[in-house]
């Protein structure tokens, strides 16, 4: 894996802003900005046929003016281009395995459109076996999205808490200097019928306390690692997705994690992954793990 941050564009103003985002995390990472632009090449596919040398051409412009605005806000970053023909999820699954980060653009309620439209960027999402984060568009266009806004909350599910996800949340917060929220939300088992009343207030207790230890235990590497970084722990009986999305509002990154599944199973991300996807305002983090 190389030491190079890249960007999926494709034209759209969600690309352009993903790219934004990307080169700020490249930068306080002092790694190289890949922008990577894909095109389909419909020629004997029967229907369209679009003209390479066109579709090379404008890809080039696109990519180059993307890298001129980037250069301006990061004169001493690092930035290369690259235009690929093939299939979108194919090319940038590939491009996101050579990377220490993949990022794409999303427009958030809906779905994430452009490149990755629909099941594109599901297939991405479920061939990932590194980071990918998926950075919203901006109706304020005065305001660049900047990776050191706002603490870095993330999504911790116990007791399988992911060391790939709180490794990379740590070091998210201590390059943006900022502070982690950890957030995790439990519920009791729909077992107990009306006659168990005096016994749910025990369990509730009981529950809480080992989801508090399972917290304690699954951060203490990590405080260890980390201790200027400032950590808040919401550790609470509730519903996971509705209450990840509200710890979310006001945050800099958000940070999930994805448990890998057979491919027999199909692209599935689960219910949390998707709800923070398409209602949360702040760039996602999807950090796969086993």
């Amino acid at each position: 894996m190389s030491r190079v941050v890249t960007a999926g564009i494709d034209g759209s103003q969600e690309g352009l802003d993903a790219a934004d985002w990307a080169a700020g995390e490249a930068a306080l990472r002092s790694c190289l900005l890949r922008l990577v632009y894909v095109w389909r090449d419909m020629a004997g596919g029967g229907g369209y046929a679009s003209d390479p040398d066109i579709e090379r051409r404008a890809a080039e412009a696109l990519l180059h003016a993307a890298a001129e605005h980037l250069r301006v806000a990061h004169p001493h970053l690092r930035i290369e281009t690259q235009q690929k023909s093939g299939r979108p999820a194919d090319e940038l699954s590939a491009e996101g395995a050579r990377s220490e980060l993949l990022v794409l653009g999303s427009r958030g309620f809906g779905g994430i459109r452009g490149f990755v439209a629909g099941s594109v960027s599901l297939a991405v999402l479920a061939r990932m076996r590194s980071p990918l984060v998926l950075v919203r568009n901006r109706p304020d266009r005065e305001a660049a999205p900047t990776p050191d806004r706002g603490d870095v909350v993330l999504g911790l599910d116990l007791p399988r808490a992911s060391t790939d996800a709180l490794a990379f949340a740590f070091a998210a917060a201590d390059r943006y200097r900022c502070g982690v929220k950890v957030v995790h939300s439990w519920s009791l088992p729909p077992v107990y019928g009306m006659g168990a009343t005096d016994v749910v207030p025990t369990l509730m207790r009981e529950t809480s306390d080992e989801r508090q230890k399972e917290m304690t235990e699954a951060l203490a590497p990590w405080t260890e690692t980390y201790p200027h970084v400032p950590v808040t722990r919401d550790c609470r009986q509730g519903h996971p997705t509705q209450d990840l999305v509200e710890a979310s509002f006001g945050a800099g990154l958000v940070v999930v994690g994805l448990r890998h599944r057979d491919a027999r199973l199909g692209s599935h991300i689960g219910p949390v992954v998707h709800a923070v996807l398409h209602h949360t305002a702040a760039p996602v983090a999807v950090v796969p793990h086993s």
